[in-house]
């Protein structure tokens, strides 16, 4: 009976939300319409009925990623500030959608996927009094900066574990010469706190500090 009452109420949007829940989960190559079916109770007909066959489903997942990726709204007083809430926005929404992301890229919308950030950008940067190849190097600038510390991330993620004893002697010799610093390097990393240090000295260097 609930199957059944499931089917009654399947709209489109329920679909794509499934559809999107699986593909974060395990990855667009293991997406498959039966599967699609049994997660949300239904049956493979009414799946086909509301988004139409896989490819065409895949496409409507990819247009329903880059409308998220679009909403990037900078928060600050000044534009300094209002770039990096960009940047943190942004880098946070390429972490949290990686096999959606992967999927924008491999249909060649990589550019497409970037264009709300990079207007939300330029605006800024010409706030700060940014024109011309000036203004198109600070905004470039972030988007690389934003891109290469998700890959970063990503790559240590999947990266075997690390063997702390092969850095004993250069630990030992650090914390003589600054003992805090030493105890700090030893420390587990936090990705978040060193992105946003990172992309602030960035965007202080482009922009200016009276910015």
């Amino acid at each position: 009976m609930k199957g059944k009452e499931t089917r009654t109420h399947l709209v489109r949007e329920d679909v794509l939300a499934a559809a999107e829940r699986l593909v974060k989960r395990h990855g667009p190559e293991t997406l498959t319409m039966r599967g699609l079916a049994a997660e949300l109770g239904t049956a493979v007909t009414s799946i086909y009925w509301h988004v139409g066959n896989r490819e065409s489903l895949l496409d409507a997942l990819v247009e329903r990623t880059l409308a998220d990726l679009a909403e990037i709204r900078p928060a600050g007083r000044t534009p300094a500030q209002r770039v990096v809430s960009v940047a943190r926005a942004l880098r946070r929404q390429l972490l949290d959608h990686p096999h959606l992301v992967a999927m924008v890229h491999e249909r060649g919308l990589t550019e497409r996927m970037f264009l709300p950030a990079q207007r939300s950008l330029v605006h800024e940067v010409h706030e700060a009094g940014l024109r011309g190849a000036r203004a198109a190097d600070a905004v470039r600038a972030v988007q690389v900066h934003v891109v290469g510390h998700v890959l970063v991330e990503r790559n240590r993620e999947r990266a075997p574990a690390q063997r702390p004893a092969e850095q004993e002697p250069w630990t030992r010799e650090t914390a003589e010469q600054d003992g805090a610093l030493a105890r700090a390097l030893a420390g587990p990393l936090d990705p978040e706190a060193l992105f946003t240090t990172s992309v602030k000295a960035l965007v202080t260097g482009l922009l200016g500090p009276g910015t």
